[in-house]
């Protein structure tokens, strides 16, 4: 489907040391934790990309973020198979708001850093959890 990697944008907001993590309402992955993010619209800046998919899927909004860095992995989609993603990553402390699941999240929670484990979707979610341990404590 793609020989190169599709571009995709996520936002990991911090509260008290909790992490905002949705559950997955769709599949791939149904079930699985994961941050709120998805896929970079044409022409539009990976940041911006970050800040959308976040209000998207929880109706929150942030102010100043910082780069996370970015990850390889794969991703499924269902009749075409495997393609490659490249993940983009933010962090951000949350100031105000209450996050509601929508767009494709089932439901949106407060989850301590030190119980987000294994249940995550991606495999680059372990590396993305390192960095952001490695900064918030």
């Amino acid at each position: 489907m793609f020989d190169y990697p599709r571009p995709c944008a996520g936002m990991v907001v911090v509260k008290d040391g909790a992490l905002l993590m949705l559950r997955r309402g769709h599949q791939p992955r149904r079930g699985f934790l994961d941050f709120p993010g998805g896929f970079v619209d044409a022409n539009e800046a990976i940041d911006v990309a970050a800040r959308r998919e976040l209000r998207e899927e929880t109706g929150l909004t942030v102010g100043r973020i910082e780069s996370l860095g970015y990850y390889l992995d794969r991703y499924h989609l269902r009749g075409f198979g495997y393609f490659p993603t490249l993940n983009f990553y933010w962090l951000a402390r949350w100031r105000s708001g209450v996050p509601r699941a929508a767009d494709d999240a089932a439901s949106a929670e407060w989850m301590p850093l030190a119980r987000v484990g294994r249940a995550v979707a991606w495999k680059h979610m372990s590396a993305v959890l390192r960095e952001v341990r490695r900064r918030v404590g």
